[in-house]
Formats: structure tokens, sequence, C-alpha cells
């Protein structure tokens, strides 16, 4: 149980979005508010803009989430944002390898975990042959059953997918090496002979994430699948179908709703609730 008498618990947005239009920041913001609320404690957050204007935050926040965004995970090497940004990563690391009982949990998402991916040399980053936009499923490897941030989740589970990049081939010797595990995968695709892109990684016991989209809840997709450019690149990618399909999915309490009730949530147990027993 979560102590509302302790001190606040601060949380860090790292906003990778560089100015673009996005439901995602809504989504954490929202998340953020409900959990809050429910546990009555004295959460506060800040966003930064880390691409626009080269915000990043020190280490005194208690929990890291860090957004997707549009664009190349491998045009911005050797940017002064993500030498900021990867700056901020590696202390947040000494912080976790060190004699502090309270660590640093960050949560990584969609173009945050492609650049991480791309640190670790966890597999290979690259252009995807179109732009992979839906409520898709998602399926859990053996490892991902076992994973507290998806208990309360179906096998596989519906998540929000939007990505022109991606992960694939995982790395399995650095993985182990640095004892990384792969916790999903994108759908089945029997028709396509192409490797299935890495959707969740456990990068260590504090820093988490996901190629998909867990803060997207149903208005913000009704408001982006209702565009024309992602109504065609739906109906490209899976057909007229399949579009009409993922409209009726944003009324279905167990899918997108339950992802997002439950991904993010179970990350802020996690943190916060070792953070409130110190």
């Amino acid at each position: 149980m979560i102590n509302s008498d302790k001190p606040g618990v601060k949380v860090a947005i790292l906003d990778l979005y560089d100015g673009y239009a996005n439901e995602g920041m809504r989504g954490f913001r929202d998340i953020l508010e409900r959990y809050k609320l429910k546990h009555n404690i004295g959460l506060t957050y800040e966003v930064f803009d880390v691409r626009g204007k080269g915000h990043v935050p020190d280490t005194h926040f208690d929990v890291y989430i860090s957004s997707g965004g549009p664009g190349s995970p491998l045009d911005s090497e050797g940017s002064c944002w993500e030498k900021e940004y990867f700056k901020l990563i590696n202390k947040l690391e000494d912080h976790n390898h060190g004699s502090n009982p309270q660590k640093k949990h960050v949560f990584f998402v969609c173009h945050s975990f492609q650049l991480m991916c791309r640190k670790y040399g966890l597999g290979d980053v690259n252009e995807r042959r179109s732009t992979s936009f839906g409520i898709l499923p998602t399926h859990l490897t053996e490892a991902g059953r076992a994973e507290a941030i998806f208990n309360g989740l179906a096998d596989p589970f519906y998540a929000v997918d939007s990505r022109s990049w991606q992960v694939v081939n995982p790395n399995e010797q650095k993985l182990a090496e640095l004892n990384m595990q792969v916790l999903a995968l994108e759908k089945y695709r029997p028709y396509i002979d192409l490797p299935r892109a890495l959707m969740a990684i456990r990068f260590s016991d504090y820093f988490f994430g996901t190629q998909f989209h867990p803060e997207a809840d149903p208005v913000g997709m009704k408001n982006m699948l209702l565009r024309a450019d992602k109504k065609q690149d739906v109906i490209t990618e899976h057909g007229e179908d399949k579009y009409m399909e993922m409209l009726e999915r944003l009324d279905d309490p167990d899918k997108i709703t339950l992802t997002q009730n439950t991904i993010i949530p179970n990350f802020l147990d996690a943190a916060i609730l070792k953070y409130q027993e110190m």
C-alpha cells in the first residue's frame, strides 16, 4: 500500500516529439493525474523539451518517462540534444549501480526505446518498408509472461503501434552479456518473410521500454485514425477491413483502454512503492 504521508514523488517527462503534434504527452499526463488521485499521493511532474530546446532534467527526480517522437533514431547520433540525453541516462545508470537504496526508474517509449536499443547494440535499428500504425496485437515472450509490468494483460494484448522505424534481429549475445530481456514481439505475420520487431525490453531492474505506445487511449487514437494520412497508412498496411476493425476496437475495454490502465500504472507501482518504503 502506498503511504500518502511520505514526501511527494517527482516525475520528469522527457518530451522527444520536437514540437510535432501528438497525443502522447496528453496520455502521460492523464495517467499520472489518475494515479495521483487514485493513491492520494503528492505526485508532481515536469515536462522537458529535450529535442526542441535541449532541456534535460537533473538526477533529482524519482521517476522518468521518456516519450516517443518523429523521425530517424539514427540521424540524431552525435547531436547536442542526444549527447545531453545520454549523459542523463548514464548518470541514472551510475546512480542505480551505486549504494543508494532509492533507485531511479525510467520508462522508454517508441523513439526512446529505439535510441536505447541503438545505445546498447541490442539489434538492428532500421526503417520499415511502410509505416506501422494501428491497434495491433502484441505477443509476450516467455520472459514477458513472467514480467510484473504486464500483470493483468492477456497474451496477446492490444496496443497502439505507430512507427516508421523498428528494432529487429536481436543480438542475443549482447542481451545476455547485459542481462537484458526481450519481453514482447510484434504480431505474427506468416504471410510476410520479415523478422518480427522487438516490442518490449527490460533493460535492467529499473529501466523498461516499449516500442508500442502504452500511454495511448481511445480518444487520442480516434483523433489519429480519422486523420486522412493515418487512415491511408492503416489501409495501405492492413486493408480497409482492418481499418474499420480498429475503429470498433476503440470501444472495447479489453483493448487499448486496458493497456493504458495497466502498463505504466504497474511501472509506477514498482517505482513508487519502493520509493515510499525508504
